[in-house]
C-alpha cells in the first residue's frame, strides 16, 4: 500500500511495538528553507520533511531565484541570496495545503520590490487570511484577498514598510511570524505581543541565523534592516506527527513504542502534558538540543487513561494535536472537557465538528460547544469517516480504528502526504491494523 491510497480501512491490530523514526518537523522545515534562502551563504538542512507542504515552500523559493540542491532524501543545500536577493516569479506561487507557508510568505513577500500572487489548494483557499493581511497593512503592505478574506493573496511590491507594535487579538504563531518577517524589511522596530504564548520556532531560528531578536513567552521584537548568516540546521522529529503514536500506544493494551529524537519545543507539547494528566505512561530519554530546539526520545507504554478537563492554559500549545486527543478521550474512563479551542474551527477543516461527527459515527456521544466539546467515552464501533480532506482527521481515525470492534473506513486520505508521508507504512510496521480501502 502506498501513501497515495485514497481510502484506508482501520481495524484492531497487534500491540504496538518498536522504535520509530518520525519524519522531520513541518514547522521547522518550512522556516529552515525560508531563512536559508534569505541568508548570505550556503546552508545545509538535515531532517527536512519530505512532505507536500514543505516541498511546495522549497519550490516557491526556487521560483524566486534560490538554488536548492537535494543530494539525498531529507537533505537540502540552500544557496542563500540574501534578504534583498529574491527575484520575481513568472506566475502565481502555489503553497499547496500549507497555511504556514502562505502566511509566512505573505509577510516576507510584502517587503519585496516585486509583485507576487500566493495560491493554494481547495482547502487552503477557504482559510482566513485577514488575520495576517490586516496587521501587515498597518505596516504599509498592500495585499488583496478574495471577497471573504481568503486566498489568493495578491501582494503588491515596492511598498515602504514601517515597524509597528502589534498585539494579536488571537494567539497565532503563523501571524506573529509573518509580522516578524515583514519587520526585517521595515523601517524601525517591530514587536508582537500575544494573549497566550505560541510556538517560538521563528524567533529561535532567526537567532540561529544571526538576527538580533528579543523574545520571551508571548512577546518578540526585532529591528528592520538586518541580514541573515547561513547556518546548518538539524530538523527534529515532528511532535505533531509523533502525537498519533503517543495516543495509539497509550490506548492499545500491551503496547510499547520508542519515538526517536522528537522535538519538544515547550510551546508545542501541550498534548504531552494533557496525556500525562490523563494517566499516560510517557518518559523522556536521551535529551539533547538540535538547532536551538530541545529534543528527546519518547518512550510510551499502554496505560489506562481517565477523562479530564483540559486546562485552557495548554490549549495554545496543542492546537494541532486536538484530533489525536479526542481519540484518547474516547478511550478514557470518564468524560473529557475541552474549552477555549475555537481556533480548531479554522484549521484545514473545522476540526471540532469533524472529530465530533466522526466519533458520533463510531457510536460515541460528543457534546459540541462553540469553542470546544465534551467527549463521553465508550466502545468504538465501525463506520465510515469523512476526513474532510484533513490529514490530522484521517490519521486520528486510523488510531481510533485500533480500538474499534469493527472496521473503520476513512475516506480521502491522500492529504496525509502533506505532513506525514509514509504514515500508513510506519503504522503497519509497528502493529496497526491499516489497509488500503
Amino acid at each position: 500500500m502506498s501513501q497515495s491510497s485514497q481510502h484506508w480501512i482501520a481495524s484492531a491490530g497487534q500491540p504496538l511495538r518498536g522504535t520509530l523514526e518520525i519524519p522531520g518537523d513541518k514547522s521547522v522545515s518550512h522556516r529552515a528553507v525560508m531563512f536559508a534562502a534569505l541568508a548570505d551563504g550556503v546552508s545545509t538542512i538535515d531532517g527536512f520533511l519530505e512532505g507536500e507542504d514543505t516541498r511546495a515552500t522549497a519550490a516557491i523559493f526556487e521560483r524566486l531565484g534560490v538554488r536548492i540542491e537535494t543530494p539525498t532524501a531529507s537533505r537540502r543545500i540552500v544557496h542563500g541570496v540574501g534578504v534583498d536577493g529574491l527575484r520575481p516569479a513568472d506566475g502565481p506561487l502555489d503553497c499547496g495545503n500549507a497555511g504556514t507557508g502562505m502566511r509566512l510568505l505573505a509577510g516576507l513577500l510584502a517587503g519585496q520590490a516585486f509583485d507576487s500572487v500566493l495560491v493554494g489548494d481547495a482547502s487552503l483557499s477557504k482559510r482566513p487570511m485577514r488575520r495576517v493581511t490586516v496587521p501587515l497593512a498597518q505596516m504599509g503592505a498592500r495585499i488583496d484577498t478574495g471577497a471573504d478574506g481568503t486566498p489568493p493573496l495578491r501582494i503588491h511590491g515596492g511598498q515602504k514598510l514601517r515597524g509597528i507594535d502589534y498585539t494579536l487579538p488571537v494567539a497565532s504563531a503563523q501571524v506573529k511570524s509573518a509580522l516578524l518577517l515583514a519587520g526585517l524589511y521595515a523601517e524601525g522596530g517591530t514587536s508582537v505581543a500575544e494573549p497566550h504564548p505560541t510556538r517560538d520556532y521563528t524567533e529561535r531560528m532567526l537567532a540561529a541565523f544571526g538576527v538580533d531578536i528579543e523574545f520571551s513567552p508571548g512577546y518578540a521584537r526585532l529591528r528592520g534592516g538586518q541580514r541573515l548568516r547561513a547556518t546548518d540546521i538539524a530538523v527534529p522529529a515532528d511532535f505533531s506527527s509523533a502525537a498519533f503514536f503517543l495516543v495509539a500506544a497509550s490506548i492499545v493494551p500491551g503496547s510499547e513504542l520508542r519515538l526517536r529524537q522528537v522535538g519538544l519545543n515547550p510551546r508545542r507539547t501541550g498534548l504531552l502534558h494533557a496525556l500525562r494528566l490523563m494517566g499516560a505512561d510517557i518518559t523522556e530519554e536521551n535529551p539533547s538540543t538540535h538547532g536551538g530546539e530541545p529534543v528527546a526520545d519518547l518512550v510510551v507504554r499502554h496505560a489506562p487513561l481517565r477523562g479530564i478537563e483540559v486546562p485552557e492554559a495548554l490549549v495554545p500549545d496543542m492546537i494541532d494535536e486536538f484530533p489525536a486527543l479526542f481519540v484518547a478521550a474516547a478511550c478514557a474512563e470518564g468524560p473529557t472537557v475541552v474549552r477555549g479551542a475555537a481556533e480548531l474551527r479554522v484549521k484545514e477543516s473545522d476540526r471540532l465538528a469533524a472529530m465530533a461527527s466522526g466519533l458520533r459515527t463510531l457510536g460515541l456521544q460528543v457534546d459540541e460547544t462553540p469553542d470546544g466539546a465534551t467527549i463521553h467515552p465508550g466502545q468504538l464501533h465501525g463506520g465510515t469517516i469523512e476526513s474532510q480532506h484533513d490529514h490530522r482527521i484521517a490519521m486520528s481515525f486510523a488510531v481510533a480504528g485500533q480500538r474499534s470492534d469493527a472496521q473503520v473506513r476513512i475516506n480521502d486520505t491522500a492529504t496525509v502526504a502533506t505532513s506525514f508521508p509514509g504514515f500508513d507504512l510506519l503504522a503497519r510496521g509497528c502493529g496497526f491494523g491499516l489497509a488500503a480501502g
